[in-house]
């Protein structure tokens, strides 16, 4: 199945490895250092021009999209029954 990322793109859901909330502030260290190490090797796609509100993790690039990563997981759940994201609020990584 297909999802919508904002603007003319549009992705496989097979491909999509995890999606963020884009905002700096909320990120973890780690977190910013793979944003960074994304971003140094030009590997972070602009969706469009609009303010990113969340960040879509494929094996080879990030895209920075302007829906909401709420929004971005309903569709995807909506697309793919099998294809489940996640809250990470609740969760503690060890």
């Amino acid at each position: 199945m297909f999802i919508h990322l904002g603007g003319d793109l549009v992705m496989k859901t097979e491909r999509i490895i995890a999606i963020l909330d884009h905002q700096n502030q909320g990120m973890s260290k780690e977190n910013q250092d793979f944003m960074k190490g994304y971003q140094g090797q030009k590997r972070t796609v602009h969706v469009t021009d609009d303010p990113p509100k969340s960040m879509v993790i494929t094996a080879d690039e990030i895209y920075m999209s302007p829906i909401s990563s709420q929004t971005l997981k309903r569709r995807a759940e909506a697309n793919n029954g099998g294809f489940e994201l996640e809250d990470s609020e609740d969760e503690e990584i060890n």
